[in-house]
This record gives C-alpha cells, structure tokens and sequence, in this order.
C-alpha cells in the first residue's frame, strides 16, 4: 500500500522526476513510500491510447465516454467518412476537434450543483471565506472542537454537498497555486489519520505539485505537466466514472472509470500548505456558466 503523510507531502510539496520509475505500461510515483505491497495489474491499457497503443498525449474523452490521444482522434476521424468511436464503434456527428471537446463539455455543465464549504470538516490550519467558496491554507493551527467530521492530519476540507446517484459537475479556479489537491471522495473515509489517496481506499483524486502533474489512481498515472487555471470536476454515479477537464481549454485532464460507487460521494478540496507565501491563493468554487 501507499502509505500515510509521506506520500501527501512528498506530492504536495515535490516530486523530482529522478523520483518516477517507469514501467512497461505505466510512470508511478517512488518517493518515500513502500511499493512492496503493488503487485502489477493487469489492466495497464486503462492508460493507454487504444489507437497509437501508448500512454496518453493530451488525453480527450469522445461522448461515449472512451478516452484518446487529442492527436489520435483528430486524424482518425479526420480520414474517415463518419466519426465513429474506435473502441464501441458509436457513430457521432463529426465536429471539428475542439468543437467536440467543448461540447463534452457543455454537457457535463449542465449537471453543475452550486457547491459551499463544509467548515465542520475543515483542518484545523484551513481557512474559508465566509460565503463557503474559498479556502487556503494558513500558518497557525486554530483551536478546533474535537468533531469526528474534522480532518486532523491532511489540510483539507470537504463541501456540505453530496452525491448518492445522478450527476455531479463542479468547477474550482487553481489560478496562482502552486500546489492543490481536488476530486471526490467516499464518505466514509478516515478523517483523523494522514491521507492515502487511491480509489482503493475512496479517493478519485489529481494532484499538483511543484514539478509534477498526477492522478491518483490504484498505480498513481502521471500526467504530463500542465497547470491549468479552473479545473472541472464531473461525476456520473451509477457509470461509475470521474472525470477531471481543463475548463479554459475544454479538454479532458483524466477519467476514472470503471468505479463501483456504495456510499455517498463529497467534493474533496487541500489547497496545499501555504509555503511561505508561494502557495497562499485561495482554492475558489466557481459560478459555472450553463449552456445556453
């Protein structure tokens, strides 16, 4: 297993590329933290694009669901005479590339829910605003009543919303951050101990760092470098998926599928520590603009 504060703050804070190994199919995370107890899974394609049959560049999801290379898509349907999903061969409207992006993700937009701050769950060290939409870090650990929906160890917080069946969008702005650390989790998660994100242990998380770029999975995937300023969050309940998008851009950051759901799912937040200044921005739920 993945264990305990090391591996939060060795991603919070750093995690130098000598620090990544690279297997046949996957780049995961060796950091201060015990592999012995991985065995290798065998359902590496998860990660892999199914027409260039390598690890994903600049991932796109199609409305069907099925995750590609942007590259790989565009040229695909670009020499075929109707678009049609390479995986379940769903036909769909061919769109320039980026108009298919964008209306993706228009209609995940329209499953926003207008989310506030849960201050019952917040660390000790957070601070929110007093609306509900925003949270950073601060220097001092405040004076906190001992109440078992409060996270004791990680800087994190949870919203007052959530999720049971249906569909859930949401949006934060990670502009000026240097580090943060979104998704969703299980409500049942141990809230008093260091955190250990992965699915595994109900956590659909991504994670940015100083000098990486990861989702969280069962294997941590690392993403190539990218610090987009408002992040997506989408969350199908019953498909069992969760979905992180680069709003500004309108492309997909990474998909989780697959995922059996059994309890309540809450929108989970960690603005990293504040790092003498360098990482004091606030994590900012956004307004999400609905199509029209």
């Amino acid at each position: 297993m993945l264990h305990h504060l090391s591996f939060l703050v060795s991603l919070i804070n750093t995690i130098p590329a000598q620090h990544l190994i690279t297997s046949a199919s996957f780049t995961y995370i060796y950091s201060r933290m015990s592999l012995t107890d991985i065995e290798p899974v065998g359902h590496s394609h998860r990660f892999l694009c199914s027409i260039c049959l390598d690890l994903f560049t600049d991932p796109v999801s199609t409305p069907c669901g099925h995750n590609f290379c942007k590259n790989c898509i565009s040229q695909h349907w670009d020499i075929s005479e109707r678009c049609q999903c390479p995986v379940c061969k769903t036909v769909s409207i061919h769109p320039l590339s980026y108009e298919l992006f964008e209306a993706e993700l228009k209609r995940i937009q329209q499953y926003a829910v207008d989310m506030t701050l849960d201050p019952d769950t917040a660390h000790p060290k957070l601070i929110l605003s007093d609306d509900g939409k925003q949270v950073h870090c601060g220097d001092r650990r405040k004076q906190h009543p001992d109440n078992p929906e409060t996270f004791f160890k990680g800087v994190c917080v949870l919203a007052k919303q959530s999720l049971s069946s249906g569909r859930l969008y949401f949006e934060i702005q990670v502009k000026e951050k240097t580090k943060w650390f979104l998704g969703v989790v299980r409500e049942s998660i141990n809230r008093k101990e260091d955190p250990n994100p992965s699915p595994a242990n109900g956590y659909w998380t991504v994670i940015l760092g100083k000098n990486s770029f990861i989702a969280l999975d069962n294997l941590p995937v690392h993403l190539p470098l990218h610090r987009p300023e408002k992040v997506g969050v989408f969350v199908d309940y019953a498909e069992g998926l969760v979905s992180f998008h680069d709003v500004d851009d309108a492309a997909l950051i990474y998909s989780f599928t697959g995922c059996s759901f059994t309890e309540k799912l809450y929108p989970f937040f960690c603005p990293g520590v504040n790092d003498n200044g360098k990482n004091s921005a606030p994590l900012i739920i956004c307004p999400v603009n609905q199509p029209v």
